[in-house]
């Protein structure tokens, strides 16, 4: 068996920042071809594969010598776990650009998945070799300002966008009006997902080139970006969730290709859905976020908060235990993470929202209804069995407590913190609480739940 040297397990880490950054050559000659590459782009980024693998065939079947339809099928391919369809695209791909370093490395990375270790080593030392070349070749003086550029676009190829950052803002400051220097600085943030940066920088190159064609269609494109994150980001602080959600859904839109700007507006939308309390949609979308980056500590914890109000607290409470791992001193997560134990321990003894079975979200017209009619079903009158009415009294004196506390705010948010306001054992620091209806039935009777006066039932629901 040969080995894999450590260089290569090393690029094996590179692998999705070159698929995200590595800048190409148009491949394909027909424009037909294109409008399928763009179109199958455009769908692969909304993570409609089925959908783009049938633009990309099209690519293929329109130009055979095009090794960027066969590129793009593969990526489609390995999207979809189709590791063995990918293979045979790859090897095209690099039969027709035998120097398309990402596609050889992808290659390698298969082929060691497979087994195919000889063959893997291979495609790894052509790799390395090309890439060690190109970093060797610029050993030289700090101040020139050709060698860093030259440099930095080598860091691009392996991933390593500080050191790219770091060269390149080098030579903007080495070589005077070096407006490609500030439009690659631009694009790397960009692709990072840093809104803010990407525009400062273009902004530099149209200081220096008002007229720069690269610089002004990508300022548009960074500046409406940055406008509808900021729109979104007002209403967040204004509490407007669901507007949030939508603003950022058009963030979405208007950059559909760039993955980390896909995943940070799903990461935003994650946080609205949950204090929006719209649970189901919340659960979702942070667990798109957690699938993409599982130790996204504020996914973590915004969809802890969902599970909360969606009852599932063990659920919550291994999210917020993920999310303790990776951000030990969060006092936010801390709290949390105690919340739901409370309340994990609560729903083993008394639940009221169970008792009058409404989730946790429920406005008080909803509970004031439920409690009717259950309080209606169970009133003791209704049953003549002693054994039957003794259950029904207890029943009913449930119910009347669960409306008690959930339509007072101050006990219910008690209650919501896992402290039981009705059970003396649960009080923490004393103080003034209510306890109407401790002492039985015998102490109850004489309260009338539908209104005031004796304990006298007429039910007229209009």
């Amino acid at each position: 068996m040969v080995a894999i040297n450590p260089v290569a397990h090393k690029l094996l880490n590179y692998v999705p920042f070159l698929l995200v950054l590595i800048d190409l050559l148009n491949g394909g000659k027909d424009g037909g071809v294109e409008n399928h590459l763009e179109m199958g782009k455009k769908l692969l980024a909304a993570g409609q594969l089925a959908d783009a693998l049938s633009h990309f065939h099209a690519a293929v079947d329109g130009d055979t010598k095009n090794y960027m339809a066969y590129y793009r099928r593969a990526t489609v391919y390995l999207a979809m776990g189709k590791s063995k369809s990918a293979l045979p695209d790859l090897s095209k791909v690099i039969e027709l650009k035998p120097d398309f370093t990402s596609a050889r490395l992808q290659r390698g990375n298969l082929l060691l998945k497979h087994g195919k270790l000889d063959e893997a080593e291979s495609d790894f030392k052509k790799v390395v070799r090309v890439l060690f070349i190109c970093l060797s070749s610029f050993q030289t003086c700090v101040w020139d300002a050709d060698s860093r550029e030259m440099r930095a676009e080598c860091f691009i190829q392996l991933g390593e966008m500080g050191k790219a950052i770091s060269d390149l803002k080098a030579t903007s400051k080495l070589k005077s009006d070096n407006t490609q220097a500030f439009y690659k600085l631009s694009t790397i943030y960009y692709n990072l997902g840093d809104h803010e940066m990407s525009l400062n920088e273009v902004r530099e190159c149209l200081k220096l080139d008002p007229d720069h064609k690269q610089c002004f269609s990508h300022y548009k494109q960074v500046k409406k970006l940055n406008k509808q994150i900021q729109a979104a980001e007002e209403l967040i602080q204004q509490q407007m969730y669901s507007d949030a959600v939508s603003k950022y859904e058009s963030v979405m839109k208007t950059e559909p290709n760039v993955p980390q700007f896909i995943l940070n507006a799903k990461e935003r939308m994650c946080h609205c859905l949950s204090k929006d309390q719209q649970t189901a949609k919340a659960i979702s979308v942070c667990s798109e976020v957690l699938k993409a980056d599982p130790q996204n500590v504020n996914a973590l914890k915004d969809r802890a908060e969902a599970y909360l109000q969606d009852d599932q607290y063990e659920e919550a409470i291994k999210d917020f235990e993920s999310a303790q791992e990776h951000s030990e001193n969060d006092r936010q997560i801390k709290e949390g993470l105690e919340r739901a134990q409370r309340l994990l321990k609560q729903s083993q003894k008394r639940d009221y929202y169970k008792i009058l079975g409404v989730k946790r979200t429920a406005q008080k017209k909803e509970i004031l209804k439920a409690y009717r009619k259950l309080a209606q079903q169970w009133h003791p009158d209704n049953f003549q069995d002693a054994e039957e009415k003794k259950k029904a009294e207890k029943k009913f004196i449930d119910i009347a407590q669960a409306k008690e506390v959930l339509t007072d705010p101050e006990m219910r948010s008690k209650f919501d913190q896992g402290e039981d306001p009705m059970d003396p054992e649960s009080q923490q620091g004393g103080g003034h609480h209510h306890h109407h209806f401790h002492g039985g039935w015998d102490n109850f009777q004489g309260f009338n739940p539908f209104g005031s006066g004796p304990f006298n039932f007429k039910f007229n629901f209009n």
